[in-house]
């Protein structure tokens, strides 16, 4: 399973340049096996920066966050039990959002790869992070 962040979902849709090689390999090699998730709190964030504007994707909300999904067949994992209380008490998450710490907890719930390009992220010990 790999999980994309919040992140690499906008840079996939709209400036794919953006991403690095491991991230873009990361991406196909889970496309190919249909592994490939995300967190739902992203498509509230996605909805909440086309909102603000500052992402224009030139459609409307409902229609962007759909086309990213099949785009990549995309698995929606939603908040658990388990998740919402590891994203509450992992003592590396002290300084990070609320949505960050949503997204790492799922990624080490499920013990997935998570493909950011989040430095925060990045220094998590227990998190495997691709970019």
């Amino acid at each position: 399973m790999i999980i994309l962040d919040t992140c690499i979902l906008i840079y996939d849709a709209l400036s794919p340049h953006k991403l690095s090689a491991k991230a873009n390999k990361a991406i196909q090699v889970g496309y190919e096996k249909k592994k490939l998730c995300c967190c739902d709190i992203s498509l509230w964030e996605i909805a909440m920066l086309v909102t603000k504007g500052r992402i224009e994707p030139g459609v409307d909300i409902q229609a962007f966050l759909r086309l990213i999904l099949q785009a990549r067949q995309l698995e929606i994992l939603n908040i658990t039990v388990e998740i919402a209380a590891l994203s509450t008490t992992y003592p590396s998450y002290k300084h990070f959002d609320p949505a960050d710490r949503l997204i790492a907890a799922t990624a080490m719930h499920y013990k997935a790869d998570l493909v950011s390009c989040d430095k925060k992220l990045h220094e998590i010990p227990a998190l495997s992070v691709v970019w």
